[in-house]
């Protein structure tokens, strides 16, 4: 079988140091110096960003890549896309590829949208009769009808963002590259674009899609690819994949967590989350809670200048990284209208915990507005656990779904029905049922 993308044994390591490019002056200067023997010349350093990596894509599949930051999923996608050269190892992608790695990626900046559109295609080979056939497709998903002849350089991120998109999901390619840019437009754009790239599998299209989003790969992609300090830490089917990744999260139970260790967090720095603590009502050390229980989490912060309308939330995910709910000051309107410098704490409250038995994961946030502060995700790991909720010793299953609800049934008289009947001890939240017209009773057996 033909593969669309092969990768065998791939290495990429980047040389640190001063720059290759000097001077006249200063290289004359430095081999007089060699000569004289007044410098040694210091060692080359290297950084590994990739080591020994290989898998195989066939056409038509959707592969997801995954792993935490600065795991080599860019620096993969950049070799994928020829931007860049493996220092060993080769890579075999065939047909025209296309690439969305960075916003704004392969416009110029002094070109308008429609100039910028026909000069991608150009790239790939295309005539203008068949770029001007995908034209109206690509300005209608991209949604920059009214600035098309406007330069690139005037776009904001978000619009430069749709453009790319469309310009690199309705041009014919081949090979698609998605790199995690589309954190960038809003949740309609990114539902859009996730049924964009749906569609381009099924017409035998191959795409690689990068995402920190759990629930997009696994709606997405059936095969992912985990990548580990420059390795492929697994390979196989997402879900599989996806619950070893977001296990490797959460190797602390602890009910306190220290947080400022944490290298794979985003934001601009001017709040540092520091520390994480659960409270429940058990003293036995650990922040397992039970189905219906409450919990209390602690968010201690360090504000480093004076800062106006700090936002806090707490995101619960399931085992598959999808996010079940995000728990923040914005929606009960709690926002700080002024923020000090300096430490502080901020304890989020939950009465009843609707969760199903399982393990969830946890992520924390700081923000305002207009920019994120500190992002922290799948941080903590939490243990519910099944409880008796009902007294009737028949625990919340995980089996029921993903929520716990509470409820309780009830007869409601139908003329002419039948009731069944159970023992008067009987827990007011059971299932009863609703009598129908001429049909036999039904009696609930007792435990």
């Amino acid at each position: 079988m033909s593969h669309s993308i092969v990768v065998e044994n791939v290495t990429k390591r980047y040389r640190l140091g001063e720059s290759q490019h000097t001077m006249l002056r200063e290289a004359l200067v430095g081999g007089w110096r060699k000569l004289w023997g007044r410098t040694r010349a210091a060692a080359p350093r290297f950084k590994r960003a990739l080591e020994g990596v290989s898998f195989e894509v066939a056409p038509g599949e959707v592969v997801g890549l995954i792993g935490r930051n600065g795991a080599g999923k860019s620096t993969l996608l950049k070799i994928l896309s020829r931007i860049t050269y493996p220092t060993s190892g080769r890579v075999h992608v065939h047909g025209r590829v296309g690439s969305l790695l960075e916003v704004g990626t392969g416009f110029h900046d002094e070109l308008t949208g429609r100039e910028n559109i026909y000069m991608n295609g150009s790239i790939l080979g295309m005539r203008k009769r068949e770029i001007d056939a995908s034209m109206e497709q690509i300005i209608e998903f991209a949604d920059v009808g009214e600035f098309l002849d406007t330069p690139i350089k005037r776009y904001s991120s978000g619009m430069r963002m749709r453009l790319g998109f469309s310009v690199a999901a309705h041009l014919r390619t081949d090979v698609l590259f998605v790199d995690e840019v589309l954190a960038v437009g809003d949740l309609g754009f990114q539902k859009k674009c996730l049924g964009t790239m749906r569609e381009l599998g099924t017409h035998g299209r191959t795409l690689v899609f990068v995402s920190h989003n759990m629930a997009a790969i696994e709606n997405l992609c059936k095969r992912t690819i985990w990548v580990a300090d420059g390795r492929i830490a697994q390979e196989g089917p997402t879900q599989e994949v996806i619950r070893a990744y977001l296990a490797s999260f959460g190797a602390t139970e602890s009910r306190t967590l220290d947080l400022s260790a944490v290298q794979d967090r985003r934001g601009t720095g001017h709040v540092r989350l520091g520390k994480l603590e659960f409270l429940t009502e058990d003293d036995d050390g650990r922040h397992v809670i039970h189905s219906g229980g409450a919990l209390a989490v602690r968010i201690h912060y360090e504000c480093h200048h004076d800062l106006t309308n700090l936002l806090f939330g707490l995101r619960i995910y399931s085992n598959l990284g999808v996010m079940i709910s995000e728990l923040n000051t914005w929606t009960t309107g709690q926002e700080m209208a002024l923020a000090r410098k300096g430490k502080g704490c901020i304890e989020l409250q939950i009465d009843f915990l609707n969760l199903m038995p399982g393990t969830y994961y946890v992520g924390v946030w700081a923000a305002n507005v207009h920019e994120w502060h500190d992002v922290l995700e799948n941080v903590a790991k939490l243990d519910v656990e099944t409880s008796n909720y009902y007294g009737t010793g028949r625990g919340v299953e995980s089996r029921f779904g993903l929520i716990f609800l509470p409820f309780r049934w009830k007869h409601v008289p139908v003329e002419g029905g039948a009731f069944c009947h159970q023992p008067d001890d009987r827990p007011s939240a059971t299932i009863r049922q609703l009598p129908l017209q001429n049909a036999t009773p039904l009696k609930l057996a007792s435990t």
